[in-house]
Parts: C-alpha cells; structure tokens; sequence
C-alpha cells in the first residue's frame, strides 16, 4: 500500500540536481552519476519511503532534434535489463503542468546505461538500438527501484550536450562521490592534455542552459515535484 503522506523521491546525479529537486513533499537522492552507487543507496530503503519516483536532472542527446535546453519526459526507460514504462497518469500530469515553460518539451523514452556515453558515434549507435531520445545514468535505476517496491515511476530530463556533440573525455570523471563538480581532477586534465578551454567553454555553455530550463520546471512543479497526492484508502 503506497502512503499517500509519503514524500516522493527525487533520483539524480548531480549534488546541483538533487540540491533543486528538494523541496516540500520531496526527498532528494543521489551518487554522484555512479550507477552502482546509487543501486547500493536506494536498496537500503526498506521500507522504500516514498510515494512516487521521479528521475530528475539533465541527459545527453541521442535525438538529432533536441538542443540543450530541451525536455523529455520519459515515456519509459530502455536499459540492458530491457524497457521499463513510464506511469502513463503521472507522465502525463508532468506533460501538462510542463505546457508553457518556455523550452520544447515532449514525451519520449529514455535510455539508461552504467558507463557515461561520451562520443557521437556511441550516442548514434545508441538511439539505433533503443530508439530513446535521450540518455542518463540515473533514470534505469530508478525505474527498477519504483517497479520493485509497485511504486510509479516517472522522468524528467532537461538537454544538456546534444546528440551532435561529444562530451570531453574528462567529464565522466570530473564529480566527486557526491556528485560536486571535482576542480582536481578538471585541473588535472588540463595539466595532461585531455581537457581543452574549448570543450569546457561549450560544455559550461549547454550545462547553463540545461539547468536553467530545469531550474524553470522545478518552480512550475511545485510541492511533490507535480506528482498527484494518491486517495486514501
């Protein structure tokens, strides 16, 4: 039975996520866009505490369409482990609270992967074989989480890199565990030549963008992150 005076938990990456996702009627979790962490972190919820599950934070492209500061709310997640739908009311509650928000917003499904998806040729290889429009670390997890404890599940998902562009090879290490941006390691790249000015110029670029349309969505969502409060019973 789902308590309908449960919060309903926020799954992200990034210490920035999960720092917007918090609020009245929401609890916000995350691993620092380590997927095994997070798995180790939402397994020891017994009772799982929750009312809802929503992945929340900003993906990769892999739709040629969408530019950074675009939308997906996710019609269901495709994983290794398969495809996970979506809850069709509460996608669709997010959909129409969402009209008007000032960015493209659509419905689509996600793609959920443990290993960052850095370059173009993966991200195409990956909308071939999954057909989603974006990609994250986070969202698979979540739904495999919610669909273990009969908990709906939904995404939110803003565009950060677009399918088009490469993520610098740095970025999949540049976090500390706790999903803060780690400055050492940024410096680092540079000192060994795998970071270049540009990349980071352009990465800092779509990332505001991204989380701009975010920070937009969360205000529009209100309490409980949007997610309809269930009847008693």
């Amino acid at each position: 039975m789902i308590d309908p005076k449960a919060p309903v938990l926020a799954v992200t990456g990034l210490a920035r996520e999960r720092r917007m996702a918090a609020g009245l009627g929401v609890e916000a979790v995350g691993a620092g866009g380590n997927p095994h962490r997070l798995r180790q972190l939402l397994d020891a919820r017994v009772p799982p505490g929750c009312r809802a599950v929503v992945s929340f934070g900003i993906a990769g492209g892999l739709d040629p369409a969408l530019k950074p500061g675009d939308v997906v709310v996710g019609t269901g997640v495709v994983s290794e482990e398969g495809r996970r739908a979506a809850d069709l009311d509460l996608s669709a509650a997010l959909l129409n609270m969402l009209s008007g928000v000032g960015s493209r917003v659509i419905a689509a499904d996600l793609a959920g992967v443990d290993t960052a998806v850095l370059a173009v040729d993966g991200k195409t290889e990956l909308r071939s074989t999954t057909g989603a429009a974006a990609v994250d670390m986070e969202s698979h997890v979540a739904a495999s989480f919610a669909g273990r404890h009969g908990l709906p599940f939904a995404a939110l998902r803003v565009i950060c890199d677009p399918a088009s562009q490469a993520l610098p090879a740095f970025a999949a290490e540049a976090l500390t565990a706790d999903g803060e941006p780690d400055i050492a390691a940024v410096f680092f790249a540079f000192a060994r030549g795998r970071a270049r000015l540009g990349d980071l110029m352009r990465l800092a670029k779509d990332s505001n963008a991204a989380f701009a349309t975010l920070g937009r969505c969360r205000a529009r969502l209100g309490a409980g992150l949007g997610i309809p409060v269930p009847a008693s019973s």
